[in-house]
């Protein structure tokens, strides 16, 4: 039996932080190991990303019920993102750069980009939508705070400041991406995931799926507001954070990797010259 790797060329080691151009090659890799997964794979990672987040939204409304505080809450929602960092689950939003650099490398299509971001995008809130029930159910105690939460985004609106808030909230999740890419060291990605969590939780910022939990939350606890209020503020949040992730962040890094080298990621893929064949399970 046979399987084949891309060829790397080999760099020295470096003690500084790896350069662009290493950390797109790690991205190419990853984006199109996540387009490529089958269906259940797909639609698994996306259910545990919002279960994932799920406990990271039950310890800040522990911490905000019992301290009063929204920045000790902000540092306990950071628990969610490192569990799904640790777990290797997924959001919505992590799905900007990975893929889209696949995209640049020629190594993926726009049409499986579409089917990774709509499965990722139902599965998280089809999880969080569950995690959050349990939370108030097991705990019911925590449905004023979480009503008090939750009812904050659609109360803002939807104008250019709720806007505002939901790129801000696409650029910290995929600065968080391109982050954990850029190193492999654990502790160094668990960094990244606790200081955007927080940045996320303590704006607060409008990000699509942490948006959806908070008021998931309040609506199994009976919040003041409906479906159709949720379904608006996602609507707006999910725009908001592709214009962010996108549009400010992916294209800039991929401008700062340069022409170049997406060049020759390009024509490693096209050429199966650059695929070395490795002996496997042999007796």
């Amino acid at each position: 039996m046979t399987q084949t790797r891309r060829e790397r060329p080999s760099r020295p080691t470096r003690a500084v932080a790896p350069l662009p151009e290493d950390v797109f090659e790690r991205t190419v890799d990853e984006g199109e190991r996540r387009v490529e997964r089958g269906w259940p794979q797909l639609c698994a990672t996306g259910a545990v990303g919002g279960i994932d987040v799920g406990m990271g939204v039950l310890a800040l409304l522990v911490v905000r019920r019992a301290t009063g505080s929204e920045v000790l809450a902000a540092l306990a929602f950071g628990i969610g993102f490192v569990a799904l960092t640790l777990a290797q689950s997924e959001l919505f939003t992590e799905n900007f750069l990975v893929p889209i650099a696949a995209i640049a490398a020629g190594r993926a299509s726009w049409l499986q980009l579409l089917r990774l971001w709509v499965v990722t995008l139902a599965f998280n809130l089809a999880g969080g939508w569950i995690i959050t029930g349990l939370i108030i159910a097991g705990i019911p105690k925590l449905g004023p705070v979480a009503i008090e939460v939750g009812r904050f985004y659609p109360g803002i609106g939807y104008g250019f400041p709720a806007f505002a808030l939901a790129m801000l909230a696409g650029c910290a999740i995929t600065l968080m991406t391109w982050m954990i890419h850029s190193t492999t060291s654990p502790s160094a990605q668990l960094a990244a995931a606790v200081a955007m969590a927080f940045l996320l939780a303590a704006g607060p910022l409008d990000h699509a799926i942490v948006v959806s939990l908070e008021m998931f939350a309040a609506l199994h606890a009976g919040a003041p507001f409906g479906y159709s209020s949720w379904l608006a503020v996602l609507g707006f949040a999910s725009l908001g954070n592709i214009v962010g992730g996108v549009g400010l962040v992916t294209v800039l890094r991929l401008v700062q990797v340069g022409g170049r080298k997406i060049a020759e990621e390009r024509e490693a893929g096209d050429h199966p010259s650059d695929l070395v064949v490795v002996e496997a399970d042999r007796d």
